[in-house]
């Protein structure tokens, strides 16, 4: 008689598993026939062993893997009957009560998939980002190439100010005691772009080379130094030279610093352009994207397995921790980060997975190789030798499996938007950019 699969809650089962000694035993005594063919015994020929030492010596685990199977078994066959899709590993647990002689019962305990409905599609309201490039977006991102290779000459009398280059001497203490990292001398940095505690930079501007200056400033609690975070110091400064940016010339040889081999202006400017209208679309994407994404799983309340989500929590720990390390933060591995701060997010992403994978299903939304050997080709526009990268990606199936699940959610959100209400949202520039 075939098992029957009882419904806890949610997606919650539970299903009484029995397995015969009789069989049991009969399977574990052939394979300990086996072993004993080419068992080495101390004292006996290989394969002459008695059947009695193979047992004392292998019999435990033996029976322990058959037990398993035969169980592992008959959960595959009570699942494989309903048709339910196991989400995570079943959690089995012995059962005393109620089992008849000769036989072995357990309780299996486990999660499945849920019925992933897809929303009206008609019903949602998304926004579609639209910005866009001119002449003032390129003449910006020159100015800032500029800056970037400024050169900087220092001016007697002048009084600091943004962009400026200041040199200068500090001595940091906390209720009079210098600490580690707060002293310095012929400290060069460039104001304005935070380089330094914003209190910090606050002190400096308006000073000129020679003057000098004492101040407090406080530490945020989060300040990376715990000898000094949360704390409040005093800040003796001396500015040694305050130096003025000067910008280079847009001309032949700063066109050729950026790569631009003949020295054409014109095409470095176009080239610019180009590589601002490419950056601009795949952000503009972007907040698509994550707009549809938003809208999707706002109309979805389907439950979703609590394994998956754990799972996903714990991805996210991992996650956070590599980061930790790449920023070389000390016993990264060991600093304590709970799971359970990543689980609203965790079942965000798993309810928004199960939902994209079902809408994939339906509308026949995979990606296609001509679609993944364009989007490629674009993204190899971005290096030097586009043709090399075009063919990396398409040789190696890791590169290409990435390309391939971008692909696959560009193809649900032109489905999404030809289906929803849609809304578009001009976005400024530097919004998207991030540089306001």
């Amino acid at each position: 008689m075939q098992p029957e699969v009882e419904i806890l809650s949610g997606l919650e089962r539970r299903v009484d598993l029995v397995v015969s000694i009789a069989d049991v035993e009969k399977e574990v005594q052939a394979q300990l026939k086996r072993v004993a063919r080419t068992a080495k015994v101390q004292g006996f020929r290989p394969g002459k062993a008695p059947l009695s030492l193979i047992e004392r010596s292998h019999g435990q685990g033996i029976r322990y893997d058959v037990i398993n199977s035969e169980v592992g078994r008959s959960l595959d066959e009570a699942i494989g009957e309903t048709k339910l899709r196991v989400a995570g590993t079943p959690t089995l647990e012995p059962k005393v009560e109620g089992v008849e002689e000769g036989f072995l019962a357990f309780t299996a305990t486990f999660e499945v998939y849920p019925e992933v409905q897809v929303p009206d599609l008609a019903s949602l309201k998304v926004t579609r980002a639209n910005v866009q490039v001119g002449d003032a977006e390129v003449q910006r991102t020159i100015d800032i190439l500029r800056k970037q290779r400024a050169e900087y000459e220092a001016r007697e009398g002048r009084e600091a100010q943004d962009d400026d280059r200041v040199t200068l001497d500090f001595v940091g203490t906390i209720d009079g005691v210098a600490f580690d990292g707060g002293t310095a001398e012929k400290f060069p940095f460039v104001l304005g772009q935070g380089r330094m505690l914003p209190e910090f930079e606050t002190a400096v501007r308006g000073m000129k080379a020679g003057e000098s200056k004492t101040f407090p400033l406080s530490f945020p609690e989060d300040y990376g130094s715990k000898e000094v975070a949360g704390k409040t110091a005093e800040f003796k400064i001396t500015v040694t030279e305050v130096a003025e940016p000067v910008l280079p010339v847009v001309d032949a040889e700063f066109a050729k610093s950026l790569g631009q081999a003949e020295g054409d202006v014109d095409k470095l400017l176009a080239d610019v352009r180009s590589n601002i209208e490419r950056e601009v679309k795949a952000r503009a994407q972007a907040r698509t994207k994550s707009s549809i994404m938003d809208a999707l799983t706002a109309a979805c309340t389907f439950d979703v397995p609590k394994a998956l989500v754990e799972n996903e929590a714990q991805a996210r720990v991992t996650a956070a921790r590599e980061e930790l390390k790449q920023r070389g933060v000390p016993n990264a591995e060991a600093m304590p980060i709970p799971a359970e701060a990543f689980t609203e997010e965790a079942e965000r992403r798993v309810r928004l997975g199960l939902l994209v994978s079902e809408l994939v299903q339906t509308a026949d939304l995979q990606a296609k190789p001509e679609q993944v050997r364009t989007r490629i080709e674009e993204f190899a526009q971005n290096y030097e030798q586009p043709a090399q990268v075009v063919a990396y990606y398409l040789s190696d199936r890791q590169r290409r499996a990435e390309i391939e699940a971008i692909v696959l959610e560009d193809n649900v959100v032109d489905h999404v938007l030809a289906k929803a209400q849609v809304t578009d949202e001009d976005v400024a520039f530097d919004e998207l950019m991030g540089t306001n």
